[in-house]
């Protein structure tokens, strides 16, 4: 199956959703779950507009909260493919709040997410090149690899000594 290369403009998503009451803790922030969960939808937009089939979450890399989103602010979720591998697409994530009164825009948190396409019997299937062509894009994509390996070695996949560059990190010689 011949498949086309695509650019990371290609699957960029923009999810935007105001914090209401039901949304929130008793401290009146977004609760964390919430925001993973909406992350997820994003990501899984991205993904398939990238590859054009159905996709799965296979990981989501730490998930840090810089600053909480707060009751009646703005979430907006900004989703966008940096790497393709064989079968995964790793996506990053930009999470961002603003109070519509004041007009202060916020950063709340940054994640990659990796995520599998899948053929018509649910088992992985080949995904389009990406290409990057921003000077953004191309540092994105370059550090993917990386961000994969680290993933791979975590979730004992892949052996500390088969990870490249990233070997030292985990293997004395």
């Amino acid at each position: 199956m011949l498949m086309n290369p695509k650019h990371p403009k290609d699957s960029f998503v923009v999810m935007s959703e105001l914090v209401l009451p039901n949304d929130t803790n008793t401290l009146g922030n977004l609760m964390g779950g919430r925001l993973m969960h909406l992350m997820d939808i994003a990501a899984a937009i991205a993904s398939q507009k990238h590859c054009n089939c159905p996709v799965v979450t296979a990981s989501v890399d730490n998930l840090s909260f810089t600053n909480p989103i707060k009751l009646g602010n703005l979430l907006t979720i900004e989703a966008k493919l940096t790497r393709s591998f064989k079968t995964s697409m790793e996506v990053y994530l930009k999470v961002s709040g603003e109070d519509l009164y004041t007009q202060y825009k916020y950063m709340s948190n940054e994640a990659y997410m990796t995520f599998v396409a899948l053929d018509p019997h649910e088992r992985p299937r080949k995904v389009p090149e990406l290409i990057p062509e921003t000077d953004s894009e191309k540092a994105m994509y370059e550090g993917a690899l990386r961000r994969r390996q680290v993933r791979l070695i975590l979730s004992g996949k892949m052996k500390p000594e088969e990870a490249g560059e990233l070997r030292a990190l985990f293997v004395k010689d």
